[in-house]
């Protein structure tokens, strides 16, 4: 198994990316050791000292450090994930199950959510990270960031230059775009 390793904008996050389908559909994100049992995978990245965090993605892991040097955490990193692949783990334990199908969404959020899947989930991806739509209030969108989008410096500029000005621009109701926490 040959996994490469690609930088991201966020200098504290490495994207893995193992050749093989992660997450088969969705995406699963823990910012805490805690937070991990659903998944086998996370847990035993979660036990290298030095990750903080873990966003699993369609074909792509993505790892945060907490000021470890990459130099001696992304060799144990390729090595967990090459060890949990090569032994038929699974990702993800059981199904996390989504209480949101968006049936009571209005035609605004619809679109919102709609413009969020197709323009930017897959370009925010390619950089190792997510983004969830969380509300829609008082002209307001509130997005959720995930993985290497999570404490990125240039997320604020993706935000506001790139997704508030897309959203503005084909949803007029939407007046400005907000990342919240979890």
């Amino acid at each position: 198994m040959f996994i490469q390793t690609e930088a991201t904008p966020n200098p504290d996050t490495l994207t893995f990316l193992p050749g093989c389908e992660v997450m088969g559909s969705g995406t699963a994100n823990f910012t805490k050791a805690l937070e991990a049992e659903p998944s086998p995978l996370a847990t035993r990245l979660f036990a290298l000292d030095g990750v903080a965090g873990v966003f699993l993605g369609s074909d792509f892991i993505t790892v945060t450090r907490d000021g470890a040097d990459w130099d001696a955490l992304r060799p144990r990193v390729l090595a967990a994930v090459m060890d949990h692949f090569t032994q038929g783990q699974p990702v993800m334990a059981g199904a996390a199950a989504s209480d949101d199908d968006g049936a009571d969404d209005s035609d605004v959020v619809k679109q919102i959510k709609e413009l969020i899947e197709t323009r930017v989930r897959p370009a925010v991806a390619q950089d190792g990270g997510d983004i969830v739509f969380k509300s829609f209030e008082d002209g307001i969108v509130y997005l959720h960031m995930q993985g290497a989008c999570a404490g990125c410096p240039s997320s604020t500029m993706t935000l506001k230059n790139g997704i508030e000005n897309m959203l503005r621009h084909y949803v007029p109701d939407v007046q400005e775009v907000r990342a919240v926490e979890q």
